[in-house]
């Protein structure tokens, strides 16, 4: 039996980096979306769960019943979490024995997403660290056939308005249209990231550099 992929309300960003000019995400799914699972695809009475720890660390077992009966386990550790030590290892540990049954592994590829300052509310304490202070949440999510993700749409957890789409991104970076290419070396003109992690189209940069890839632009800047 496959493990179905996560739906988009399954799926929790979380801030990987905060600086003063945006943020990165990362997709994670907590402890009870994978005990959702489990109960639908095995039902509540096809798995079952322990832990023990073993040189000090915190592992878990996820046990499945196969058809002919047999228990079937899959084993992970843990690592202690920020706030609660002991439940926070517990709780990784048991989601990681999860992800090696599959569940969320489509996470792992996920693209970098880049969030810029003029869609995260970014403040900066009284120690001159910098926090987020609004949430995000995944409205959009598709897969290829090879269970990769292949779309992407992340909103404002509050007002629904979108911060990042996969496709906007993938626009910026992959192959331009035939007509921008680079007078001098005849090759097509890519986009680029600005510095405040602003997206720059092709278009951008062809008409910036007087027709030039950037490549061209930065030798003919230094003659």
């Amino acid at each position: 039996m496959e493990i179905r992929t996560l739906r988009a309300d399954e799926i929790e960003c979380r801030a990987a980096m905060v600086k003063e000019r945006g943020v990165s995400l990362l997709l994670y799914k907590d402890a009870r979306c994978d005990m959702r699972i489990l109960d639908e695809m095995f039902t509540p009475f096809g798995w079952q769960r322990h832990h023990e720890t073993i040189n000090g660390k915190e592992f878990c077992t996820v046990s499945v019943k196969s058809e002919t009966g047999e228990w079937i386990e899959k084993q992970d550790c843990g690592t202690e979490s920020n706030t609660e030590k002991e439940k926070g290892q517990s709780s990784d540990a048991f989601k990681r024995a999860c992800f090696n049954w599959g569940i969320g592994r489509e996470l792992y590829t996920a693209p970098f997403i880049w969030i810029p300052e003029g869609k995260a509310e970014i403040q900066k304490n009284s120690n001159g660290k910098y926090y987020l202070k609004n949430s995000f949440e995944v409205s959009e999510i598709q897969y290829d056939k090879d269970r990769k993700i292949s779309g992407l749409v992340i909103v404002d957890a509050k007002t629904k308005n979108m911060v990042y789409s996969m496709d906007q991104e993938n626009a910026a970076v992959q192959a331009p249209p035939q007509q921008y290419i680079c007078d001098r070396c005849g090759k097509p003109v890519k986009g680029q990231r600005g510095t405040n992690g602003e997206i720059i189209t092709p278009k951008t940069v062809y008409e910036k550099t007087g027709h030039l890839c950037m490549s061209c632009w930065k030798q003919e800047k230094q003659k």
